[in-house]
C-alpha cells in the first residue's frame, strides 16, 4: 500500500482494479516502500511453528509481503485452503507446510506481476518443503468473482485474506462469494484495515488513500452487519494494532485513526444450535498442545472448563474444531455473561495501555 500518486481518480470498480493492478505491480519492488506500518510485526508474538513454517519460505518472496497481519489460524492439518489475493504467495507457502501433503492451497491473485512470481517459486518449495507433488496452486481472477476460475460451491474449510479487502470496490460481494465456497463449518480467518469514521468521498477518491487501502477500510460495525445479511456467525476478533502513516499521507488523511485487525467469520448451518455450557479444550493441535487462545476474549488451557456462550459452543461443536473439545452443561442453569471485545479500536487502546 504505497503511493499511487495524487491524482484523483474514478473509484468505480473497473479503475479501482486497474489503479491496484499497477499499484502492486509496477510501482511495489519490496515492502519497503510502504507507506504505512501496515506490514510491521503483529500485535502479538508469532507462534514458534509458525515461524519456523515462515523460515523455510524463499526470502524473495518474503521481501514482497504486503499484508497486515498474520493470517494463520489454527488446526490446518489437511485442510483445503483459499487466499484471496495471494500476492508474491508468502502466505501460501506458510499454509502449505502447515496442512501437509494432503492439504491443498489454492491463492487468488488479479496482478500479473505478482501472479508469475508466486508461480516461479512453487518446485522450489515443494522440494524444500519434501512433497512429491506441488500442494499450492495460483489462479488469476478476481476475489468478487469466484466462478470466474471456477471455484464450486462448499469447496474450502478455510478461507484467509490478508489485507486486501480494503482493496475491493464491493465488500459484501467479496464476503458472498466466500460464504458460497465455503464448506458448512468452515471458516474466514482475515486480516484488514477499519477506519474510526467514514472516509469523505474527496479522499476516497484520492489515488495515494486508496492505494494504502484507506480509502477502502472499513468500518468495523459494517462488518457486522455485512456478515450478517450473508449469513456468517458475527465476526470474532482475534487481534489488533493501531497503525501509524508517513508524514506525507498522514497530512492528507488528517485526523483519521487505523487499525491492523483480525477476525474470524464461521459459516453455521442455518438450523445449527448452540447453549451456554463449559467447553474443555482437550489438546492435539499442532502448535497449540497446551493452549489455545481462540479470539480476543476467549483462551483455553488443556483441561480446563471455560463458560462460553452459545456462538462460540455452536461454533466449536460444528466446526473442524470438533474433535478437539469436550462440553459440559452449566449446573443447575448458572451462567455469567461476560463483556465481549468486538470493537478493534477498544482492544487496540487496551493493549497499547499495558
Amino acid at each position: 500500500m504505497s503511493h499511487i500518486g495524487q491524482t484523483e481518480t474514478n473509484c468505480g470498480p473497473c479503475q479501482t482494479h486497474d489503479d491496484v493492478k499497477h499499484y502492486y505491480g509496477k510501482q511495489l519492488s519490496s515492502t519497503k516502500d510502504l507507506k504505512t506500518s501496515a506490514c510491521a510485526a503483529p500485535a502479538k508474538p508469532i507462534p514458534k511453528h509458525i515461524k519456523d513454517a515462515l523460515s523455510e519460505v524463499h526470502e524473495d518472496i518474503t521481501s514482497r509481503y504486503y499484508g497486515c497481519g498474520l493470517t494463520v489460524p489454527q488446526c490446518l492439518e489437511d485442510c483445503r485452503i483459499l487466499d484471496l489475493g495471494s500476492g508474491s504467495g508468502r502466505d501460501c507457502y506458510i499454509l502449505s507446510q502447515l496442512v501437509g501433503p494432503k492439504g491443498q492451497i489454492t491463492g487468488v491473485e488479479m496482478t500479473d506481476e505478482q501472479l508469475q512470481f508466486s508461480r516461479e517459486y512453487i518446485d522450489y518449495h515443494t522440494q524444500k518443503f519434501g512433497f512429491q507433488e506441488p500442494n499450492v496452486s495460483f489462479l488469476k481472477g478476481y476475489i468478487e468473482d469466484l466462478k470466474g476460475v471456477n471455484l464450486e460451491d462448499e469447496t474450502f474449510d478455510v478461507v484467509v485474506s490478508n489485507c486486501v479487502i480494503n482493496l475491493c470496490p464491493v465488500k459484501q460481494v467479496v464476503l458472498k462469494e466466500v460464504y458460497r465456497v465455503l464448506k458448512d463449518g468452515g471458516e474466514m480467518f482475515f486480516s484488514d484495515m477499519y477506519i474510526s469514521k467514514t472516509l469523505s468521498e474527496e479522499l476516497k477518491k484520492n489515488k495515494m488513500v486508496w492505494g494504502e487501502g484507506i480509502g477502502g477500510a472499513l468500518l468495523w460495525k459494517d462488518l457486522f452487519q455485512f456478515a450478517e445479511d450473508i449469513g456468517f456467525s458475527p465476526p470474532r476478533l482475534v487481534t489488533s494494532r493501531y497503525l501509524t502513516l508517513s508524514k506525507e499521507l498522514e497530512n492528507i488523511v488528517g485526523d483519521y485513526k487505523l487499525v491492523s485487525a483480525t477476525y474470524r467469520l464461521f459459516k453455521l448451518p442455518k438450523d445449527a444450535k448452540g447453549e451456554k455450557c463449559l467447553a474443555i479444550y482437550q489438546g492435539g493441535i499442532t502448535g497449540y498442545e497446551n493452549e489455545i487462545q481462540f479470539d480476543a476474549n476467549f483462551s483455553f488451557k488443556v483441561g480446563e472448563a471455560i463458560e462460553v456462550d452459545e456462538e462460540l459452543c455452536k461454533t466449536l461443536k460444528i466446526s473442524r474444531f470438533a474433535k478437539h473439545f469436550l462440553f459440559n452443561p452449566l449446573e443447575n442453569g448458572s451462567g455469567s455473561n461476560k463483556d465481549v471485545i468486538r470493537d478493534p479500536f477498544q482492544f487496540a487502546d487496551c493493549s497499547e495501555s499495558l
